[in-house]
């Protein structure tokens, strides 16, 4: 019988450090789902200002970048953003090195805010998503992405598989309810334009086998906020 994949958790930025060798070209189902969601919820961004709160390699930054829009990219994973910087068009990015609770940026000072696929690595969302409503200008909006909470009935959380050791490795993540990210928003004082459950496509799993053990599971719960009136 051949022996089981070991099964690791390290703190998270460890292992995004380590994840950020593979973590573009590894066929990650939800992120896959996860951009087109994105692209639509933003709009339009020529000439807008972005924070892309979590920038990973760099895969929102870069895109918006690209399409015209003034664009900083924060994370705490040196490895990650080393392959963020190595993209094209990454020079009209600027990159900070920041934890998302303590973001070095004025406020009110973006159009857009997102942070893509960062919550269930956040000790608490209250703090988090209230920094991210803090550096957002009235009128503008925050767009943040996560695993659906189903998928933790399934036991699935963030992972990669490590090219050098094939150990199965968890960044250190918590798993949060919807109901804890709408009372959470409220306490930050933001209140929803959109709340949506995106479940796993066909498409996506006829080309991306991993995805196909997922079709049809509600995979990703995506946001958008703005700050309240009140």
């Amino acid at each position: 019988m051949p022996s089981e994949v070991p099964e690791i958790i390290v703190p998270t930025r460890q292992g995004y450090d380590r994840w950020s060798e593979v973590y573009d070209s590894d066929g990650n189902p939800l992120v896959a789902l996860e951009e087109p969601e994105v692209i639509r919820m933003v709009g339009e961004v020529r000439g807008l200002a972005i924070a892309d709160v979590g920038t990973g390699t760099g895969r929102h930054a870069v895109r918006f970048a690209s399409a015209g829009a003034r664009v900083v990219g924060l994370d705490f994973s040196l490895g990650m953003m080393g392959r963020a910087r190595a993209k094209p068009n990454a020079d009209r990015i600027g990159f900070v090195c920041a934890d998302c609770l303590r973001l070095p940026l004025r406020g009110s000072s973006f159009d857009r805010v997102i942070s893509g696929l960062v919550a269930e690595h956040v000790p608490a969302l209250e703090p988090y998503l209230a920094e991210l409503g803090r550096i957002c200008r009235p009128g503008g909006f925050i767009i943040v992405t996560t695993l659906h909470p189903a998928m933790n009935l399934e036991g699935v959380r963030a992972r990669f598989n490590d090219p050098l050791t094939g150990s199965k490795v968890y960044p250190a993540g918590r798993e949060y309810k919807i109901s804890e990210f709408v009372m959470a928003a409220k306490q930050a004082g933001l209140v929803f334009d959109e709340l949506v459950e995106r479940a796993m496509t066909a498409e996506i799993a006829a080309a991306l086998p991993r995805a196909e053990r997922y079709l049809n599971w509600p995979m990703l719960l995506a946001m958008r906020l703005s700050r309240s009136s009140k």
